[in-house]
């Protein structure tokens, strides 16, 4: 087992070229393409490239992707990690599991300003934003609440929808996470999807579900117990066979070199080893042989549909950080904590605009 899990992860670090991360502020993160820079619009760094995609970064809210694939502009609210703590009665039977993450998160700082803040400040006032914008849809990646509360899952979703904007959802790991409640990560996360989550995902499938925002795929995939079930595998490719510009978004990064074991779905190095939260967590330990082969068999998958299929780029949340990489030219983005007022504006647009 130990030589098999060694070669694995020889593979996957050998297997990369052209990875890079990027550093927030003005960034311009490309996918290995010969690119120049003649334009600075709206204070965003515009990147000429002689492939099919570019992208462009503003600081910490904004990113532009151009591609020859796309005949509409799309413009996107991006957030993750909002951690709403808020309770009531009814989680009383609850209280031994959500104790701890009841007190985490109830006083933030904003991002931009570092003024004093509170998660249902902050979305509140996201989701404001978004409506000012005109944005064509608002998706969450995750961790909405700290754990299956009731009262957080109902308020929030009433804030979305008084929006008057679609807006799409998948599960992080908290959402679903009762601490020291007895069960598999996979069973919890399916009974608490079921039991508290549903309200959130409109009938879709909560595993993965896509939709169409003016002709562009979004794919939601929940890879919240860090890995990746043979039904979303199946799923996916069969997603990303239609051949339609797309983007992924989840709430756990994929791995990406030179970044932690936070970015752990298909990580050479996730397993019991690396595990240090499982305790304070009150959940089971990573794994001792790390990941299965669905899981690194996914991680290709994304880097072969960047290729093949039109994935234009992948969000996730998890880390509360904001950071970008490119992987052999798939580039993927994290996101900075929403419970401190962060979003993205993610805009989708045809090359012949950058031109």
């Amino acid at each position: 087992m130990a030589q098999k899990l060694q070669s694995r992860r020889q593979f996957l670090k050998t297997s990369l070229t052209g990875s890079m991360a990027l550093a927030a502020g003005g960034i311009t993160g490309v996918s290995a393409l010969s690119c120049t820079n003649p334009a600075d619009r709206d204070g965003i760094l515009d990147t000429v490239c002689s492939g099919k995609s570019s992208i462009t970064t503003r600081g910490d809210i904004g990113i532009r992707i151009y591609s020859e694939k796309v005949d509409t502009p799309v413009r996107l609210m991006v957030i993750s990690d909002t951690h709403l703590w808020m309770s009531d009665d009814r989680e009383e039977p609850f209280r031994q599991y959500s104790e701890r993450m009841s007190k985490a998160y109830n006083k933030t700082r904003h991002f931009q300003t570092q003024e004093e803040t509170n998660p249902n400040e902050a979305l509140q006032k996201t989701l404001e934003l978004a409506k000012k914008m005109g944005v064509d849809a608002i998706f969450h990646l995750g961790d909405l609440v700290s754990y299956p509360s009731e009262a957080g899952v109902e308020w929030a979703k009433e804030q979305f929808d008084a929006t008057g904007i679609p807006w799409y959802y998948i599960s992080g790991n908290h959402d679903w996470h009762y601490e020291g409640m007895e069960g598999t990560e996979i069973e919890l996360r399916n009974e608490w999807a079921a039991k508290r989550l549903a309200l959130l995902y409109h009938g879709n499938n909560p595993l993965l579900y896509s939709v169409d925002i003016k002709g562009l795929k979004v794919v939601m995939l929940d890879d919240s117990v860090y890995e990746i079930l043979p039904e979303q595998l199946s799923l996916f490719r069969k997603e990303m066979k239609e051949g339609k510009p797309s983007l992924m978004m989840s709430h756990i990064p994929l791995y990406a070199p030179g970044f932690s074991v936070g970015y752990g779905c298909g990580h050479p190095d996730w397993n019991a080893e690396s595990d240090r939260n499982f305790e304070l967590e009150r959940r089971p330990r990573w794994p001792e042989g790390g990941h299965s082969e669905t899981t690194f068999e996914f991680w290709k998958e994304v880097i072969r549909s960047h290729a093949r299929h039109n994935l234009l780029a992948t969000f996730a949340g998890h880390v509360h950080s904001q950071s970008s990489s490119v992987v052999d030219g798939w580039p993927q983005f994290t996101l900075k904590a929403n419970f401190s007022g962060a979003y993205n504006i993610v805009e989708i647009l045809p090359m012949k605009d950058l031109l």
